[in-house]
């Protein structure tokens, strides 16, 4: 009898990634990676760095969009993967109460404000998100949302319906009902909310798209409106949760009390997807209110081994390792040296954050060759300056990092804790050198720009013919 060996496969077959996503998964964002050359193939990961099947290795800024907060292959965490698969327990039987995930209820409890007592456990941030706009709904009777314009909280259909980027929404329908709200505006927030028949106000104390940080009262003047009028406070923790800003959970900075958070990403150590929504008991009884209702909403991966294994051994880790204080010290030391060459770099306006999420963003340069390229870019695109200086950060340096979000002039950078004062040193050595190359008119930074001034250009044409050709099938 054959036996499946995956080692085999991996080393015959490895480096078709492109090729097989072309042909069977999605073939425009091969298109995209392409464009940007961020086609690479990476055969090995360790803490902070990658490596590629040319044996380079790579500083990753981004650790899988705030995924890898432990770093990448944490060697606690696989042991303990190993130790629940050699166990042989029982896994999703259903008709019973699983252990671990009772375990790493308890454990993360314990971790939150006395009121989150509560633990729903999913495979993902969205469906956290889900977890919690149905829970409100049936906490308060009432159907409707708020929600904070350039929010993020996932792409299914009711996370997407509380989402404050429009373009992520473009095809798919009607949505659930919601207000949106514009950041920062108390007067606007109260206006949506004295109608009381919103369920939840959705935030993230921290968002993601941008990095934006609101005011200081802004927050607790948000909650204190929702207490006012009925509404329930939901921050959606899913990126900045488990140390990503520098305290555990995000609220912690302004000492909210919110009734629901949803969490996902790190609590994964990078392994095996799960997600979890926290809550007061009051609000998930409203769910589970009666005996034929205890499977009202319910997940078949959800509590399975595997998953609910590999967050009590992250949770571990972020405790042994000291790593959510390390987030903020390692995340400070980036501020600080980012931000130190504003006086050297026009472009540069600043870098703003909390933790190991940064987001560096750019704005029109006063000198006039500069100010002349600058507008030439943005004509086509608004958010192709700072894609400009990603590409060169990948190619010449080794740097793995994002533009954040289709529009701005944003890098966002989501580092893992265990980021090294070296690998600071050597980032921003790296984006002082791109942008010192900015300054070379004409030069091969403004020509990758215009390169990809005409890639937005015959992307803008070939959607403008997309109606045609649709009518002619």
């Amino acid at each position: 009898m054959s036996t499946f060996d995956i080692k085999q496969i991996v080393s015959q077959r490895l480096g078709e990634n492109y090729e097989l996503h072309e042909k069977y998964i999605n073939p425009t964002l091969v298109k995209v990676f392409r464009t940007i050359g961020f086609d690479r193939v990476y055969t090995k990961a360790k803490g902070q760095y990658l490596w590629d099947k040319e044996g380079n290795r790579y500083l990753d800024m981004l650790s899988g969009f705030g995924v890898y907060s432990i770093g990448r292959n944490h060697p606690q965490v696989a042991q303990v993967i190993r130790d629940v698969l050699d166990l042989d327990l029982p896994n999703m039987v259903q008709m019973d109460c699983a252990f671990l995930a009772g375990l790493l209820a308890e454990a993360l409890v314990k971790r939150c404000p006395p009121h989150l007592d509560s633990v729903f456990f999913c495979n993902s941030g969205t469906e956290a998100v889900e977890a919690s706009l149905k829970f409100a709904r049936a906490a308060t009777g009432r159907s409707k949302f708020a929600y904070l314009d350039h929010g993020w909280h996932g792409l299914s259909l009711g996370s997407l319906a509380i989402m404050g980027n429009e373009e992520f929404r473009e095809g798919f329908g009607e949505m659930l009902p919601g207000v949106e709200v514009p950041y920062g505006d108390l007067e606007a927030l109260e206006k949506a909310l004295a109608k009381k028949d919103i369920a939840a106000l959705a935030v993230e104390c921290i968002q993601g798209k941008g990095v934006r940080i609101p005011p200081e009262d802004y927050l607790p003047a948000a909650q204190a409106l929702c207490r006012k009028y009925g509404t329930l406070f939901f921050c959606d923790e899913v990126q900045t949760g488990y140390g990503r800003t520098g305290k555990l959970f995000s609220f912690q900075h302004w000492n909210l009390e919110p009734d629901i958070i949803s969490t996902s990403k790190a609590l994964s150590g990078g392994y095996v997807p799960v997600g979890a929504m926290i809550t007061r008991r009051w609000i998930y009884q409203k769910v589970f209110n009666r005996m034929d209702r205890c499977w009202v909403h319910s997940s078949s991966f959800g509590r399975n081994n595997l998953g609910m294994a590999v967050g009590l051994a992250t949770l571990h880790v972020l405790d042994e390792e000291k790593l959510v204080e390390r987030s903020a010290a390692q995340g400070q030391k980036l501020l600080d040296a980012i931000n130190g060459l504003k006086s050297k770099h026009e472009m540069l306006l600043e870098a703003r954050g909390k933790g190991c999420m940064i987001g560096i963003e750019f704005h029109e340069p006063k000198s006039l060759k500069l100010k002349m390229a600058w507008k030439m870019i943005h004509a086509a695109h608004d958010g192709l300056f700072a894609q400009m200086l990603v590409m060169p950060l990948l190619q010449k340096h080794h740097v793995l990092t994002q533009v954040s979000g289709n529009h701005g002039d944003i890098i966002r950078i989501l580092p893992p804790f265990v980021i090294s004062d070296e690998d600071i040193e050597y980032f921003v050595h790296a984006l002082d050198d791109v942008l010192s190359d900015c300054y070379k008119l004409p030069g091969p930074m403004w020509d990758l720009g215009a390169n990809l001034v005409k890639a937005a250009m015959r992307n803008k044409g070939e959607k403008q013919a997309e109606p045609a050709a649709a009518g002619a099938r």
